[in-house]
């Protein structure tokens, strides 16, 4: 997808967390919380695959008018790039049509910013997703989870639950973060950063 606006093939847009219940309600899953609000959204059902998809449920459909592959990895944050190349390579994309959603440390708590390569900022899944897809040209929808308090340290931190505060803002931080790849995907990468980033 260019940067002015959207390709014609379909997007792989994935959400990034840790596997199982006990990380559910952490910091660092909220990009699967987005993931699972797009699916419902769409009336996408996430179904496990197999062969090159084996690592990660995934469904097919349309959002925002666009043809997309939803998809959130079944392994642990610092091993996403492997199924995320597996769903890349299936479904012959580029990685430029990849759009990945992810928390974000150096943004405050409920802002959202939208980018196309750059650094990992410390973040295992993406740098695990750039060594295995050998570029760091993907879309980026990162969700602000802020700074930890005093000296606690950022790894403790993401894999807290929000805290009680956070909670209540959280359901309108999921819809304004999914809100903002849909208009990634209709509008291009330029247009949805000037209407999303003035609003906090």
């Amino acid at each position: 997808m260019p940067d002015g606006g959207p390709s014609e093939g379909p997007f792989l847009v994935v959400g990034l967390g840790n596997p199982g219940p006990g990380y559910a309600g952490n910091r660092h899953n909220v990009g699967a919380m987005v993931l699972d609000e797009l699916a419902s959204r769409a009336g996408i059902r996430l179904a496990p695959g197999k062969g090159a998809r084996a690592r990660a449920v995934s469904g097919e459909g349309r959002l925002a008018g666009r043809r997309v592959v939803l998809a959130r990895p079944t392994t642990y944050m610092n091993e996403s790039g492997g199924p995320v190349r597996g769903l890349l390579d299936y479904h012959h994309l580029p990685v430029e049509d990849l759009v990945v959603i992810h928390d974000e440390l150096d943004i405050a708590f409920a802002a959202v910013r939208l980018k196309r390569g750059g650094g990992e900022g410390g973040h295992n899944g993406l740098r695990s997703i750039t060594r295995s897809t050998g570029s760091k040209e993907y879309l980026r929808v990162r969700v602000g989870i802020g700074r930890p308090p005093g000296r606690q340290d950022a790894a403790d931190f993401v894999l807290k639950d929000f805290s009680s505060v956070e909670r209540k803002e959280l359901p309108l931080l999921l819809v304004e973060a999914a809100d903002a790849v849909e208009l990634l995907l209709q509008a291009g990468l330029g247009a949805a950063q000037n209407d999303v980033h003035p609003r906090r």
